[in-house]
């Protein structure tokens, strides 16, 4: 049985903007005038800037530090000292004029649109989302009974190896194979870095056309999946009826409509930037735009 090939990420989508590490507030221009933050608020010092208690919690935030954690000594050590770390490089980065260098200043400039723009994002699915009613919720459960009620856990064994330029090639020279072992030996043989696991999915994770393709499963079907960064070989070994009920599939079911919401935002944002843009010369063409000038070939 030849390995069936499914190009849709198995986890569930969300809206993840990527932020460039190096804080945006340390990567402005040095002057000669330095903020001074009350002493109350300042937890260190380095050189002329300092680090302060709303600094040190937004860190806290972004690292999804729970209240109890955060008056942990091993814990605020470690992400008060990555901050320090960041400022310290921050002021080397500065005093050799880096940010002056059109590559550093189109990064933080970049860094600056997808703060901007994640935190557009993140308020008006805030904003939609806290209008999910009860109804929505019973509607939503009742319609989809393979994420709640018909719910199936299912075995997996796996091969999980990150994707590349070559991946394709890969594929395609593993397509015809019947088994994992086979799979294994030809990732060792082409030098791909792989694991391999146990584990388990959940029918309410999986898109639809996929669901279908495992349910209709023979007993040797390989599956392939493209899943984020890493390419994912994988066979069912076992399936179980799950249900998923009461509070948990509330829950499950809020974030399930969440899920949709942001789907919807970036779709809708994604046609309506496209039609607010005027692409010109042979970039119109590219971008499916009439034009009267010649297209590239």
């Amino acid at each position: 049985m030849m390995i069936r090939t499914f190009s849709s990420a198995v986890l569930r989508s969300s809206l993840l903007i990527a932020v460039c590490g190096l804080a945006l507030a340390g990567c402005d221009k040095k002057t000669d005038v330095t903020s001074e933050a009350p002493k109350s608020q300042v937890v260190a010092k380095i050189g002329n800037e300092v680090v302060t208690v709303q600094e040190l919690d937004n860190e806290f935030r972004l690292g999804n530090v729970t209240a109890e954690k955060r008056k942990d000594p091993d814990t605020i050590k470690r992400v008060l000292g990555e901050l320090v770390t960041r400022k310290y490089l921050v002021q080397q980065a500065l005093d050799a004029k880096l940010d002056r260098e059109p590559t550093v200043l189109l990064d933080i400039l970049r860094s600056k649109e997808l703060v901007l723009a994640n935190a557009l994002a993140s308020r008006d699915v805030t904003t939609k989302s806290s209008s999910i009613s009860k109804t929505d919720i019973d509607n939503y459960i009742a319609n989809n009974p393979l994420k709640f009620a018909n719910r199936q856990v299912m075995s997996v064994e796996q091969i999980s190896f990150p994707l590349s330029s070559t991946s394709q090639a890969l594929i395609e020279a593993t397509k015809e194979m019947k088994t994992l072992d086979e799979v294994d030996q030809k990732l060792t043989g082409m030098g791909v870095q792989h694991g391999r696991s146990a584990g388990a999915i959940s029918s309410g994770d999986l898109p639809q056309d996929l669901l279908n393709m495992i349910l209709a499963k023979q007993a040797d079907d390989i599956f392939f999946i493209r899943s984020g960064v890493n390419g994912v070989f994988f066979k069912v070994t076992g399936q179980e009826a799950r249900p998923l009920e009461g509070e948990a599939a509330i829950n499950a079911a809020r974030q399930y409509l969440r899920q949709d919401i942001i789907k919807s935002e970036v779709g809708m944002t994604s046609v309506s930037a496209n039609l607010a843009a005027k692409y010109e010369g042979d970039y119109a063409g590219i971008m499916g735009r009439d034009v009267t000038q010649p297209s590239v070939k």
